[in-house]
């Protein structure tokens, strides 16, 4: 997991780099790693034609979200294609999820052949748990990057057993003791500065690699969706669907109570963090978490995904006058005191002397690891209700705070 001290998720808290260089190394990667992925599609259309394709068999996972993935269902097989987030015209990277013990269809090489129900997961992301925990399925996990960035109870339990190995920090993986664990799946997490390659060693060596963006999603709703992913790798269709309907329905609920809302207070979001100033972009699923929530934020037309390094002057300007400041760092910022030890010019903000400063660090445990990225991103209607209850007090006047809290 990457450091949870800038205020925006994984992806959101890593710098740009030249587009041109990043898609040419995200092109250069995928189509090395996934030689033939792209022809794929046809020929799984062909492996099976309309006369001998038998209907498939079991309750499907429908999309209505999410837009960088997508799952087609088969036979025996479903095909997962994994959106590229780096250029518009994108390239996609496709697998092949195959009823454990049924023939493999035509078309797919071996390293996109994944067999499911999986039984074992290496996860290198906490946003991973998340996903696993939304569905029951801790059991599942085997092996983590890093064992430190964990809340989940469940999960930390299995740690403390010795159920669940680490096996790497950072972007580092120790390819060595993964391939002797062999689990059915390795689910990377996506990235415009990941070095794709680095998994070659593994996929040569049998190991299935299942590339998760979820951060790259617009919408909250469109990020929790990626559960829907791992219910397809797990057969858990039925539960999925049951359960993100109550989530979507309530996320809904919450929203319509601010559509018409008046005033919606401005707000500023994040901290200055080594001479950068993350800021959500305005096609951020974070600023989409702000309009739903009913507040007014300034770069929310700009129109980008991810997040916007500006520096203290830029954000200086239009924190001075706005009535919230949201999402400010976490870690050692527990005071109002802390903040100024930063920068004593957080004084003059209106959030500041109003004492409207909120961080999304409620629930940080003794590791040092925040819920927030975990089950915070497969429940969304909890967020959203979290940001409604410090914003319009009065919609949800029994509402307690769940994922944030204010710094006094």
């Amino acid at each position: 997991m990457t450091i949870q001290t800038i205020p925006f998720p994984r992806a959101e808290q890593k710098s740009r780099i030249w587009p041109m260089l990043r898609s040419s190394l995200f092109f250069l990667a995928v189509h090395w790693l996934f030689f033939g992925c792209s022809a794929s599609a046809t020929l799984t259309e062909q492996a099976e034609s309309p006369q001998t394709q038998k209907e498939y068999v079991g309750e499907k996972a429908v999309i209505h979200y999410a837009k960088g993935f997508s799952i087609k269902y088969f036979t025996n097989y479903k095909v997962v294609t994994i959106v590229s987030p780096f250029e518009k015209t994108a390239d996609t990277v496709r697998y092949a999820l195959v009823q454990r013990g049924t023939a493999h269809p035509k078309g797919f090489s071996s390293h996109q052949i994944i067999e499911i129900p999986i039984r074992n997961l290496v996860a290198m992301s906490s946003m991973h748990v998340g996903l696993v925990g939304f569905l029951d399925a801790e059991d599942v996990l085997v092996g983590l990057g890093d064992l430190k960035y964990v809340s989940s109870p469940k999960v930390i339990e299995r740690i403390k057993a010795g159920k669940i190995a680490e096996l790497g920090k950072g972007q580092s993986i120790n390819e060595e003791k993964l391939i002797t664990m062999h689990p059915d799946l390795l689910m990377a997490m996506g990235s415009p500065v990941a070095r794709m390659d680095r998994y070659a060693t593994v996929n040569e060596a049998g190991v299935p690699v299942l590339i998760n963006s979820e951060w790259v999603e617009t919408t909250p709703l469109g990020r929790a969706e990626w559960v829907k992913l791992m219910a397809a790798l797990l057969n858990k269709e039925k539960e999925v669907n049951q359960k993100f309907a109550q989530v979507e329905k309530e996320y809904n609920r919450l929203t319509a109570l601010t559509r018409t809302i008046s005033p919606k207070p401005s707000l500023i979001s994040g901290i200055n963090s080594k001479d950068a100033w993350f800021v959500p972009d305005g096609d951020s699923y974070m600023t989409k978490f702000f309009q739903d929530a009913g507040g007014t934020y300034h770069w929310s037309k700009t129109k980008a995904t991810g997040s916007l390094p500006l520096n203290f002057e830029a954000v200086y300007p239009i924190a001075l006058n706005a009535d919230f400041w949201l999402n400010v760092g976490i870690g050692n910022l527990e005071s109002k005191q802390d903040i100024l030890a930063k920068d004593a010019r957080y004084a003059d903000f209106k959030a500041f002397k109003a004492g409207r400063i909120y961080s999304y660090g409620k629930q940080i445990n003794e590791r040092g690891s925040n819920a927030f990225w975990e089950s915070g991103a497969v429940n969304p209607q909890l967020v959203l209700a979290d940001l409604i209850k410090i914003l319009h007090p009065d919609l949800l006047p029994k509402h307690e705070l769940v994922y944030y809290k204010q710094i006094k």
